[in-house]
């Protein structure tokens, strides 16, 4: 669209009597998109903020470039960016990080955004008995499903994994004292620390062992009658090496068998599939953790499970119904568009079709050499535009606190700006869609593990964008 010029002279108290009425700006065309993402008050707001700055370089006889209504409008597009850079958007994510906690971890699965689409918007069958027509328990067929999946006597979801480990102390060990290895009090993302979460619920956390070295016998020698409950911590963000030690789910399950006392394992990663599968390190299973002996497990719906976030406690009977029980309940239950992706993603272990469904499973399976392919198709497109890019081996990241130091090779797009790399960095977040993209040294990095195929023919025109913008 051409820019129609409001005023030639610009730099005088004159040119103040040629700037747009407020509401001839939202009744352009110009600002339609920005209305529909934003909403009216919001643009409305940075109209007036952008024409109070111009006004202050008018009066001060400051350089402006013209006046057009187009040049005022993208003036308030690039203040909306800047002023709600974190304003719900789609998003491509190119750092090669599946799990990017700042990205909304695990994206979902077509089928489970068919079941959100699908039964979201209407009325379902949430908390209904359609049998009896009376009010039913709530999510009574996700626990069913999360117990087949889990191969648990029982389970439930709440909002997180950190609410899923309140709950179960509460309930299982309310006063009383919960064992804990030092080394496992850990800190998790944005200053988040395991034991001052843990402290909320009243439950006395008593330490065992030393930051390397934990045995049995530390448990033993600390159960009394003050003893709620044992808790252990998998280490699923940090790896801890050398003169190193800790019991297994399978001894502590003895210990806590002697005491008469449950044994509660916060996983975290709640994994389903076989990590060793597809290349990784393996991880343990939830099945696997119940079979140990650990008596409640506790996890993330999005993180190696591939679903919405969520906390899912799994186990034996007897302790998920004194949390069913509990008023805290409903103080952070599960939502019903949460339960309704994470009953379709569950479904998907339950079918077998995991691997070939959930984004999750799909990034991680992916290739090298199908990466190198798509990056170089890509590279070729950027160098007809003169953009330096070249392709360069790497290696992508689970992410999400999940799998420390678990690598995935992958092929690079490596993109050299004749400017200051993180100028250019930021105009690729800021550009429409955002970007992301990984900055090392003098070098921005594209991953394409975790860009959706469908959003290759994207990437060109946005970084070509980029590359010419002006300082």
């Amino acid at each position: 669209m051409k820019s129609v010029p409001i005023a030639k002279k610009t730099n005088t108290p004159s040119g103040m009597r040629q700037l747009p009425a407020i509401e001839t700006l939202l009744e352009s065309t110009f600002l339609s998109s920005a209305i529909a993402r934003y909403s009216r008050p919001l643009v409305t707001e940075a109209a007036r903020h952008t024409l109070a700055a111009l006004r202050h370089d008018i009066r001060r006889n400051q350089p402006i470039p013209t006046l057009s209504m187009d040049f005022i409008a993208q003036m308030i597009i690039q203040h909306l960016s800047e002023e709600w850079a974190g304003f719900a958007q789609p998003v491509i994510n190119a750092t090669g990080i599946i799990l990017h906690t700042n990205l909304g971890r695990a994206p979902l699965s077509d089928p489970a955004l068919k079941a959100l689409n699908a039964i979201g918007g209407r009325y379902l069958s949430l908390e209904s008995n359609l049998s009896e027509g009376t009010r039913g328990v709530r999510t009574l067929e996700l626990r069913r499903l999360l117990s087949v999946a889990c191969h648990a006597e029982d389970a439930l979801a709440v909002n997180n994994n950190a609410a899923a480990m309140l709950l179960v102390l509460i309930a299982l060990a309310g006063g009383k004292e919960a064992l804990i290895s030092r080394g496992e009090l850990v800190q998790i993302g944005n200053g988040f620390r395991i034991p001052e979460i843990l402290e909320q619920s009243g439950v006395i956390l008593r330490e065992v062992g030393t930051t390397n070295q934990t045995s049995a016998r530390d448990y033993e020698k600390c159960i009394s009658e003050r003893t709620g409950l044992i808790v252990k911590v998998h280490q699923s963000n940090f790896v801890q090496k050398g003169f190193v030690s800790s019991p297994s789910i399978e001894e502590l399950a003895a210990i806590a068998g002697k005491g008469q006392l449950p044994l509660v394992y916060d996983m975290g990663n709640g994994a389903l599939l076989d990590t060793a599968h597809f290349g990784l390190e393996h991880e343990p299973t939830v099945m696997e953790s119940l079979r140990a002996g650990a008596d409640v497990v506790c996890f993330s719906g999005d993180k190696l499970l591939g679903g919405p976030q969520a906390g899912i406690i799994a186990g034996k009977r007897e302790f998920i119904r004194l949390m069913l029980n509990h008023p805290l309940l409903r103080v952070i239950r599960l939502d019903k568009l949460s339960a309704i992706a994470l009953a379709t993603t569950i479904k998907s272990y339950l079918d077998k079709n995991a691997a070939l469904e959930l984004p999750l499973w799909q990034m991680i399976r992916l290739k090298k050499e199908e990466i190198r392919s798509r990056a170089s198709t890509i590279a070729q497109q950027l160098k007809t535009q003169n953009i330096a890019a070249t392709i360069q081996d790497g290696v992508s990241l689970v992410g999400g606190g999940t799998l420390p130091e678990q690598e995935l090779p992958t092929t690079l797009i490596c993109l050299s700006p004749p400017r200051a790399v993180d100028k250019i960095a930021r105009r690729l977040r800021l550009s429409s869609p955002p970007l992301v993209a990984r900055v090392e040294k003098d070098a921005v990095l594209i991953d394409l593990r975790t860009v959706f195929p469908d959003q290759d023919a994207l990437l060109p025109g946005i970084i070509a964008a980029a590359w010419a913008q002006k300082d």
